[in-house]
């Protein structure tokens, strides 16, 4: 399994506070960081495998560790949600969507607004062809 683009360290600031999120235990916030790591390839089209992430600007770099660490929060918060088969879901007249301002679906992965503006800040989430 290759690494993923942010690590523990990074999620954590140098008082040992978690800065994207509350305290998580290590392996559940390194699987997480993983899993976004693999969503946000997805969301920049496979650009950063190809380019090879150490081949990123630092400015680049910067905002795709962001992401990251973003969209793992996203995952730890709504991951459950996200992973349902259910379109809609009612009780007794009560029922929950995602506001659709609040979240994107690119290329199969659902993300808040965060994530996606580090990703087109970083370039590298356009569909153009650079």
């Amino acid at each position: 399994m290759r690494e993923a683009y942010a690590g523990i360290d990074y999620y954590l600031n140098d008082s040992g506070a978690y800065v994207f999120g509350e305290n998580i235990k290590g392996e559940l916030i390194g699987n997480c960081l993983q899993l976004a790591s693999d969503a946000i390839d997805a969301l920049c089209y496979g650009r950063i495998r190809k380019i090879g992430f150490d081949n990123l600007t630092e400015f680049q770099q910067e905002k795709v560790k962001k992401a990251v660490c973003l969209h793992a929060k996203f995952l730890l918060t709504y991951g459950d949600l996200l992973n349902s088969p259910l379109s809609s879901y009612g009780i007794n007249g009560v029922s929950m969507s995602f506001d659709a301002s609040k979240v994107v679906t690119q290329g199969g992965v659902t993300t808040n607004q965060a994530v996606m503006q580090q990703l087109r800040q970083s370039g590298l989430a356009t569909r153009l062809i650079p």
